[in-house]
């Protein structure tokens, strides 16, 4: 009911109840007509304005009023990308994630200038042209990015403008496609390394059943292989499994405080007979003072253990275990390096190491029990811990793996050392 009605009727009462009480002290037919006029007022004007509330919520239900702007404060706090283009292709609106998409956005600029994509200029004038909206996915000339496209038109006259419009929401879907493609490589190179194993004991397997049955000879040189090939199976699920428990806890720093010297140093007396068995020799150059780091105790010893058992299998000769000096790259950070002098590793392989089942040399991997996964591990355990893996290797002078781990001035204090502390103040 509009506040004018409501006036209006406020004052015929006053003026029916005036009227009723003049005709307490006076009957006269002119007070009685005054009280039957201000009544029939009161009646006709409530009738109206029952008329006028019902059509108003009629119409608030029809069209809701919403405040002016809200429109574009709304497009302007959406998390996605947003570009209004008129009928002439020009932009005449973006939002704040637009433009962080794409920085050289320009109000007033031909759409055609946002990217380098022919379907996407095509899909724009087909909906500028038709009306029907669209949606596209497209990628930008000689650069790994994937964006995709919604397109509608929006009918003339709005909070947005009076002509005809398209808007279009951009995706980045760069990550997403990224991720799908490193779970196709994955399972397809899982399946591949598992299956080349299972072939061979499969094959072994029917050998002995075949003519190498009475054969004591082939039967031990054969179970001897077959042992081997089912090992390096095992080894390879338990790195697949171990890889999976990393990927879950991914988003969890660790809490524990261990210290980092004392645990690599557990590592390479572990490693003594492995080396050993190899031929080769583990140099440990570690102090035995204090150097806290927060971090996940089993966690760290894999990190050691792989870089270790690495330099043993495919270094060789002495692998020296020492603390790395301090590097302005990697502030606040204990450094543990891993040095083998071993044949070296070409330039063009050292940014893929840490990539799942790559090799350098795949047959030697395979002759070593290796599977693939080893500094996928390392890397994966690194990132969790909020650590880094430097690598450095030249061909002929062997390699140098070092791990960075936040050192911790001020160990946590573990549940149930606050109450000894209190007594020891005390």
């Amino acid at each position: 009911m509009s506040e004018k009605v409501i006036n209006t009727l406020v004052g015929a009462g006053a003026f029916a109840a005036l009227a009723l009480l003049v005709s307490q002290f006076e009957t006269s037919p002119i007070v009685l007509f005054l009280i039957f006029f201000g009544l029939s007022a009161v009646a006709f004007l409530g009738f109206l304005a029952f008329q006028s509330t019902s059509e108003d919520i009629q119409r608030d239900r029809a069209h809701p009023i919403l405040p002016v702007g809200f429109g574009r404060a709304l497009l302007e706090k959406m998390p996605s990308a947003l570009i209004l283009i008129n009928d002439k292709g020009r932009i005449t609106y973006s939002n704040s994630a637009a433009r962080a998409l794409v920085p050289r956005l320009k109000n007033g600029d031909h759409f055609a200038n946002l990217f380098r994509a022919p379907i996407f200029v095509e899909s724009v004038h087909a909906v500028l042209s038709n009306g029907e909206g669209r949606s596209t996915t497209f990628s930008l000339p000689g650069q790994d990015r994937v964006f995709e496209a919604q397109i509608l038109a929006l009918p003339p006259g709005s909070d947005l403008g009076e002509d005809q419009q398209v808007i279009v929401q951009v995706e980045d879907r760069t990550k997403d496609k990224r991720a799908e493609q490193m779970r196709s490589d994955f399972i397809a190179n899982a399946s591949h390394e598992l299956r080349t194993p299972l072939a061979s004991i499969m094959g072994y397997i029917e050998t002995l059943q075949g003519h190498a049955k009475d054969d004591p000879e082939a039967r031990t040189r054969f179970l001897e292989i077959m042992g081997k090939q089912a090992g390096r199976m095992n080894r390879l699920v338990e790195d697949l499994m171990s890889l999976s428990r990393i990927e879950l806890n991914a988003h969890i720093p660790p809490q524990e405080d261990c210290d980092i010297h004392a645990l690599v140093l557990e590592v390479g007396a572990a490693l003594k007979p492995v080396a050993e068995k190899a031929g080769a020799t583990i140099n440990m150059q570690l102090d035995s003072g204090l150097h806290t780091v927060r971090g996940d105790h089993d966690q760290l010893v894999q990190v050691a253990t792989n870089l270790i058992d690495n330099a043993i299998k495919y270094g060789g000769g002495e692998v020296s275990v020492t603390q790395a000096p301090p590097n302005e790259k990697y502030p606040r950070m204990v450094g543990i390096s891993v040095a083998d002098q071993g044949a070296g590793i070409s330039r063009d392989h050292l940014h893929r190491l840490t990539e799942r089942f790559y090799r350098t040399n795949v047959a030697q991997s395979r002759n070593s029990g290796g599977t693939g996964l080893g500094l996928a591990i390392v890397k994966h355990i690194l990132n969790r811990h909020g650590g880094e893996l430097q690598i450095e290797s030249q061909e002929g002078e062997g390699s140098r793996f070092t791990f960075w781990v936040p050192e911790v001035n001020e160990p946590v204090i573990k549940e149930g050392e606050i109450a000894s502390r209190f007594k020891e103040a005390l």
